[in-house]
């Protein structure tokens, strides 16, 4: 008695399936995700601190 065969179906890819994402997009998702905004915030602030005692701003700080 020969053996039965066996049917595989192969589906197609759903459209509305979420495809793999690049690279931008989940550093920016990353970035802006709730639990990493205080490490965000912190970097920008630094940064902000950073430009400004790099410009001529910074000598209003001085004493006369």
């Amino acid at each position: 008695m020969a053996p039965k065969q066996q049917r595989i179906q192969v589906q197609k890819a759903d459209p509305r399936r979420a495809q793999p994402k690049g690279y931008f997009s989940s550093a920016y998702n990353t970035v802006t995700s709730p639990e990493n905004s205080s490490v965000v915030r912190s970097i920008a602030v630094f940064g902000v601190a950073v430009a400004f005692f790099s410009s001529s701003w910074s000598e209003f700080l001085l004493p006369p």
